[in-house]
């Protein structure tokens, strides 16, 4: 197997609170994805973050002869 370029997933979380978040980390991480960073989104006018994006990355493996 060679190693080719990077694959990236992100995944929406919505609610945004301890919770939501935390399963988003765990579930993918189990699946092998590495955590890469996290963006949130607040309405105008609000603190609090209406929803996130976390994004996740990991070695795509190749079939190599």
């Amino acid at each position: 197997m060679t190693k080719g370029a990077d694959a990236f997933k992100v995944v929406e979380v919505s609610p945004v609170g301890e919770e939501t978040l935390e399963r988003a980390l765990n579930d993918w991480t189990r699946e092998g994805w590495s955590f890469q960073s996290v963006h949130f989104v607040s309405r105008e006018g609000s603190h609090r973050p209406a929803l996130a994006y976390v994004f996740f990355v990991r070695a795509r493996r190749e079939e190599g002869g």
